[in-house]
This record gives C-alpha cells, sequence and structure tokens, in this order.
C-alpha cells in the first residue's frame, strides 16, 4: 500500500525590514513595492503586501509572474499566502509594464472580489496598487476600494 505524501505550503517572502515600515498611506506602499521589485518595464508580475494589525509590513510575497500584457491572480492563491503569514490586512499589487495606470475590468473584477472575501474572513484589502516605471495608481486613493 502507498502513503500519499503530505505536501506542506511554505510561504516566502521579500523582506524590506519590516520592523521599521509602517504602511500609512499608499506613497508608503509604492516606495517598499519599487524596492523590490526587479524590473517593472519587463513582465507583468503580482505580489500582495501583508501587513499586522498595526499596519507593519510582514513580507511581501510574489503571487505569480505572467507576460508582457498580463498575469493569473487566483484569489485562493493571495488568501493562502496571506492567511499562511498571519496577515491581518493585505494590499494587492501588481504592474502594467504598457505604462498604462488605468486599472482594466480585470484588475477591477478582482479587487472587488478579493475584497469581499477578505470582509468575510476579516482579512481586509486596503488597496490595489498598480505600478508603472514612472507612477502608480492606487485604488484606495481613487476611491474604488
Amino acid at each position: 500500500m502507498k502513503t500519499k505524501e503530505l505536501y506542506q505550503y511554505k510561504v516566502s517572502y521579500i523582506s524590506v525590514n519590516e520592523a521599521t515600515t509602517k504602511i500609512t498611506g499608499s506613497k508608503h506602499v509604492e516606495k517598499s513595492l519599487r524596492y523590490i521589485w526587479e524590473d517593472i518595464n519587463d513582465i507583468e508580475k503580482f505580489y500582495i503586501v501583508t501587513l499586522n494589525r498595526a499596519n507593519f509590513i510582514t513580507g511581501i510575497n510574489l503571487i505569480s509572474i505572467g507576460g508582457f500584457s498580463g498575469t493569473i491572480a487566483d484569489g485562493k492563491v493571495i488568501f493562502r499566502n496571506a492567511l499562511l503569514n498571519n496577515a491581518h490586512a493585505i494590499i494587492l499589487a501588481h504592474n502594467h509594464p504598457s505604462g498604462q495606470l488605468q486599472p482594466s475590468e480585470s484588475d477591477k473584477n478582482l479587487t472587488k472580489k478579493m475584497v469581499e472575501f477578505g470582509k468575510m474572513i476579516d482579512c481586509p484589502i486596503l488597496d490595489h496598487i498598480i505600478l508603472t516605471s514612472t507612477s502608480y495608481y492606487s485604488f484606495a486613493d481613487n476611491g474604488n476600494i
């Protein structure tokens, strides 16, 4: 009789000196993301920033790597990583290599779904940041969260 192997999920994240990185607005998130993001103009990537109750960063997790015009962000993967990282809140983030700052319909739909689920499990989505090489778009700053 064969036994099934049990897979244990392990969360890895990029540290940005979380002991001193408190998020008080979208500009702080942008600064932390630019610190770890290697090439914003290359291909699309999706990250989450996890926060503790005091809004200090506990990690920045890479969720997916896509192509030149998109990436898939699976909500189950987003929340699995957040919960394994003991997150009390989440900030979504991805880049637009095209330089287009406005969110796509897919970006809006994903954000809406993640916000609703976050409310249900008491792990709120505080923002969704879209980065380009020269600027950023914040869903929260624009009243979309």
